[in-house]
């Protein structure tokens, strides 16, 4: 299928131009000035920006909990996320006590297999026994060469300082990359069942039991661990100050160290916190929101290039799982929804305020995400021979964000009411028309699955940063 964008504001991670970009079998074929081909479907961008498709490295379908699963599936999931632009997301593989990671990672591939969009896992190690090294190493020979490790849970899915040295010198030596939850899941416990036991079970309890300096502590810790088993590292949903500050003296001393952050952190505060029930419990996420310090460092942190990415940690639940805690926030499901809205809010509250260019826009959402997890250069950035994973933006209109018309199933959100500008007009997915003029195209096909390779095969993904303190990104 040929499909021909003329007139578009072309955006990529370097630049922007006015041009027109040809689509041939699903693959971008052609970027220049009054293109000719004998397209099918003609798209005129006028006035539009032309963008990559968005990938977003952290998110949750499907997650079982004791409140039960998350509210979206991998379908509901991926038509949330094609509405809002993003054609290939990163999910979890989270395996039980004492099951194999390469069984978990099995039945999840099972799991995902009505996803829209294309997507890949990280394998998250929950345990350290005599089988981990060799799971580990099965698992980046079948292409998942990312691991997800939790500081926190330690009762459920967290694991301790010495696994996780144990796991980071384990995926360093088979070339592969740790991603952590970066939060003092002990010290958590304690504060959180004190405060329990002086019946202070309010929602704001929950921000109150994980402080800030519990994740800049465990950032530390993961940041020291991962410099002696040389270990490149990513931190996932960066949302303390005291933390950027740690991701910049490693990242300053060369350590390959990416680090992500995400809407919540950057738009909302710790204030919401106090609002009466039901409203306040729909704030309760891990790491909890925090105050306006932080989101301003953690701006400048990305126009800095110490934070690489924003993901969405996307992982709702509806008002009545939610309500499950109302009586003892220790047991409301943390996480919420937002994989639909990633990018109007960045160009909304990012780029329309000059808080972002359009370029470092298409940075954060597309093209780091592609570089830091092995997906560059077939996505990530509108390039020729890269996948036709496009999204035309019209930023002429007006909108506002209200659960009663998102695409996900959760009957919340906590951006709700957020007047936002423009919105996906249109969304071409490997070469196929996914949103058509805003609205969801019929009997798309399922997207695919997306393995990976680790270094040893390609070369190093992750290169040390050089004198200039930027970052090389991507294969080398």
């Amino acid at each position: 299928m040929r499909i021909l964008i003329t007139n578009g504001r072309i955006v990529t991670s370097v630049g922007e131009q006015i041009a027109d970009l040809l689509v041939v079998d699903g693959k971008i074929a052609a970027i220049g000035n009054q293109l000719e081909a004998n397209a099918e479907t003609t798209i005129n961008a006028q006035g539009m920006l032309v963008l990559p498709g968005g990938i977003d490295p952290h998110v949750h379908l499907h997650l079982p909990t004791p409140a039960g699963f998350s509210s979206d599936d991998f379908h509901s999931g991926s038509i949330a996320a094609l509405m809002g632009g993003t054609t290939t997301i990163i999910d979890f593989v989270t395996p039980s006590r004492g099951q194999s990671m390469v069984e978990a990672l099995k039945a999840r591939m099972d799991e995902a297999a009505c996803s829209l969009v294309d997507y890949t896992f990280h394998v998250s190690p929950i345990e350290w026994n005599k089988n981990t090294p060799k799971e580990i190493e099965e698992c980046i020979e079948m292409g998942f060469p990312s691991f997800k490790v939790y500081m926190a849970y330690k009762s459920s899915v967290g694991i301790d300082d010495n696994a996780l040295y144990h796991v980071m010198h384990t995926v360093a030596q088979n070339g592969g990359m740790v991603t952590a939850h970066c939060e003092m899941g002990d010290d958590i416990d304690t504060l959180r069942d004190f405060y329990a036991s002086q019946g202070l079970t309010a929602p704001k309890y929950h921000m109150l039991s994980r402080p800030p300096r519990f994740e800049a502590l465990a950032v530390k810790r993961a940041i020291d661990l991962a410099d002696q088993t040389q270990c490149p590292l990513y931190i996932v949903h960066v949302s303390a100050a005291e933390s950027v500050k740690h991701i910049i003296q490693a990242q300053k001393s060369g350590q390959p160290l990416y680090a992500e952050t995400c809407p919540q952190y950057l738009l909302l505060d710790e204030a919401l916190y106090d609002s009466t029930l039901p409203e306040a419990i729909k704030y309760v996420i891990s790491p909890p929101l925090r105050q306006s310090i932080d989101r301003d460092t953690l701006w400048n942190a990305i126009n800095n290039g110490n934070i690489l990415t924003v993901g969405t940690d996307h992982c709702p639940f509806s008002l009545e799982q939610k309500m499950v805690g109302k009586d003892d926030f220790r047991k409301i499901p943390n996480g919420a929804g937002g994989i639909e809205h990633r990018l109007a809010l960045l160009y909304t509250f990012g780029a329309l305020t000059g808080k972002l260019s359009l370029s470092k826009l298409v940075d954060v959402f597309a093209t780091q995400p592609a570089k830091i997890f092995g997906l560059y250069p077939q996505k990530g950035e509108l390039a020729i021979g890269a996948d036709a994973d496009i999204v035309i933006w019209n930023p002429n209109v007006k909108g506002s964000i209200s659960s009663s018309k998102h695409h996900s199933k959760s009957d919340i959100s906590i951006y709700e009411g957020f007047e936002t500008t423009g919105e996906v007009a249109f969304v071409i997915k490997s070469g196929i028309i996914a949103v058509y003029n805003g609205k969801l195209s019929k009997n798309l096909p399922s997207g695919q699955l997306l393995k990976r390779r680790s270094t040893k095969t390609t070369g190093h993904y992750y290169k040390r940063m050089d004198n200039s303190g930027s970052y090389n990104c991507g294969r080398v």
